[in-house]
């Protein structure tokens, strides 16, 4: 019994061993097959964006959201639209802040008023630099700036231009208030959403600045 199950036990190995034999002797003259790649997760779909060229260039599209400027900090959508429309935001800004000159009967208010310009006129440059370094363009058709948080519409603009004495002081106090809060609107939507460190950086800035200029409004009395 004992010598008939030895005998089977080499009879099986004999066979595993030839087995062997062939799947190696199979496989020594093939080379060795490439993996498949497998594809990468991404848990965002990618975003369409067009990077104007230079003039005779034409424009870059790439399909990711998040777009890294040469030798600068990556950004997004957010950041973009944010920087574009600022600029027309505080283009208005430094309208309003220039009709006090002449207009205002509050001293402290013409003082405020160009405190007001003498701020936000930089940082306009700051803004425009910051898309010309990235090959942006200035303005985007699909953005309605009159839908901006206090943005003021040309009607009042020009019935603020013509008012004279304490009427100018309050309207002005009234408009630049409600202009400065949807200001610090954006600078918190860019600050939640945007990818840009400096920017957000800048826009709170912005926001603490405004609020400064809102205080300071409220305490004139006008």
């Amino acid at each position: 019994m004992n010598r008939q199950r030895a005998s089977t036990l080499v009879i099986v190995g004999v066979i595993l061993l030839a087995a062997a034999g062939i799947v190696v002797a199979g496989r020594s003259g093939s080379q060795p097959s490439a993996a498949v790649p497998r594809p990468s997760a991404s848990s965002e779909a990618p975003q369409r964006v067009v990077l104007p060229g230079r003039p005779g260039d034409a424009s870059e599209v790439t399909l990711s959201d998040r777009v890294k400027a040469p030798d600068g900090p990556t950004y997004n959508a957010i950041d973009t639209a944010f920087v574009q429309m600022m600029i027309v935001h505080h283009g208005q800004a430094i309208e309003m802040a220039r009709l006090a000159t002449g207009r205002a009967a509050s001293k402290e208010l013409r003082a405020l008023a160009d405190r007001i310009g003498a701020a936000q006129a930089p940082e306009v440059a700051v803004l425009r630099a910051w898309l010309r370094d990235r090959r942006l363009p200035e303005s985007d058709p699909a953005h309605d700036h009159s839908a901006m948080p206090g943005m003021q519409t040309p009607p009042r603009m020009a019935a603020l231009a013509a008012l004279k004495g304490p009427d100018f002081d309050r309207e002005f106090v009234a408009m630049m208030t409600a202009h400065h809060r949807g200001a610090q609107q954006m600078a918190g939507d860019v600050i939640g959403g945007g990818s840009d460190e400096r920017l957000r950086e800048l826009a709170n800035e912005m926001a603490v600045e405004q609020g400064s200029e809102i205080r300071r409004m409220a305490q004139l009395g006008v």
